[in-house]
């Protein structure tokens, strides 16, 4: 079955514009519902008033604005690290780390549920590659002692913070003894999770009061919902990374619109526990309703709710119903997710009422009905 692509032609939100029509909007990356705040966009279009369009330039020859090391700096102290580095997006941050910081001698030992761009990023390593059945602590540890058994010199384990087909959190505590007793760093990719999930948004490590050496993460998401990515972790790293990263080196400098409302998100992301309690409630609320329905979903505390529907055309089916009731959602299937296992990726958004959130509910348990999912 082939993706398609539906026009949006307004801003996001939790309900946005579809054509003529109004929808709730379920599968956004739009945690905290930043994506059109006023504050930032006034000030991305002050940042284009006083910097221009684009920097037509790499950041190492002359596309370095004095906004993107305020940017970098403002990561790394929301997140305590001593220093970051900006990508266009995550999907590079990914491509460029394993790559920068280790060599053949060294092992990178990786979650088999991790995100495209960490499994890209570890091919483009000449590290030995190792990975471990999805969060099985037990088949981590084998694959550390297979890593110093083979001699490696460094051990890296990567593994997403939160799984995004999923919405699971990965076992940051165990992961921590396990790197601890085989003398491994841990590099998490915190996408979805950087800004609402934890205490103060500060994240997966935050949330499981695990140290994480290095973080991975993205503005594309809750923080803004632009572009752009991000590194964050000791300053030793982040200057080679500075120095080796190729899509660092090779790729234009974020625009100055994109880092000015990125970092005005971030500042509102540090004081929004309202929105975060916000977001949770309403996660709760869906998840109790989907499941009072009949719907068979994945267990979790995310806002990432996914709703399992097992064939692919079951998944459109679904989507294509939801859409005639006014829900914007979309179907997943092989090959983003495993075959037998396609799904609607359900996601919150403080952006939503808990009227919207009572609507969805109500359009779910409809159409689920009217296909035969549920009884």
């Amino acid at each position: 079955m082939l993706k398609r692509e539906r026009q949006i032609t307004g801003p996001q939100g939790g309900r946005i514009a579809v054509g003529p029509r109004t929808m709730v909007n379920l599968c956004a990356n739009n945690y905290l519902g930043l994506a059109d705040h006023p504050e930032i966009a006034k000030a991305a279009i002050d940042a284009i008033q006083h910097y221009g369009f684009g920097m037509a330039s790499v950041r190492f020859i002359c596309g370095t604005l004095d906004l993107h090391r305020e940017l970098e700096q403002a990561t790394a102290r929301f997140l305590g690290k001593d220093d970051s580095i900006l990508f266009a997006a995550c999907f590079d941050a990914n491509g460029g780390l394993f790559e920068s910081l280790l060599g053949p001698e060294d092992a990178i030992i990786s979650d088999a549920l991790n995100h495209a761009s960490i499994i890209d990023g570890v091919r483009l390593s000449k590290a030995r590659r190792y990975r471990y059945a999805s969060s099985d602590m037990n088949d981590l540890e084998a694959q550390l002692k297979q890593a110093i058994s083979d001699g490696s010199r460094f051990r890296l384990i990567v593994t997403d913070g939160v799984f995004s087909m999923d919405g699971h959190i990965a076992k940051l505590a165990e992961i921590r003894a396990l790197a601890d007793r085989y003398d491994a760093i841990i590099a998490v990719d915190d996408c979805h999770a950087t800004g609402h999930l934890g205490p103060g948004g500060r994240g997966t490590g935050a949330l499981t009061a695990t140290h994480v050496d290095i973080i991975t993460g993205t503005f594309g998401k809750t923080l803004g919902g632009a572009m752009g990515g991000f590194i964050a972790g000791p300053q030793q790293a982040i200057d080679l990374l500075r120095q080796r990263a190729r899509p660092y080196l090779f790729s234009n400098a974020l625009a100055p619109a994109v880092a000015a409302g990125s970092l005005k998100a971030l500042e509102l992301a540090d004081k929004s526990d309202d929105l975060r309690a916000t977001l949770m409630s309403h996660t709760r609320r869906f998840r109790t309703g989907l499941a009072a329905a009949g719907f068979d979903l994945l267990e979790g505390e995310t806002p990432i709710i996914p709703v399992m529907l097992g064939e692919a055309g079951k998944a459109q089916d679904l989507a294509a119903a939801l859409d005639k009731r006014g829900v914007y959602v979309a179907g997943f299937f092989f090959p983003v997710v495993p075959k037998g296992k396609a799904r609607i990726r359900t996601q919150m958004s403080a952006a939503l009422s808990e009227a919207d959130v009572d609507f969805a509910i109500g359009a779910f348990a409809e159409a689920g009905k009217e296909l035969g999912i549920i009884g």
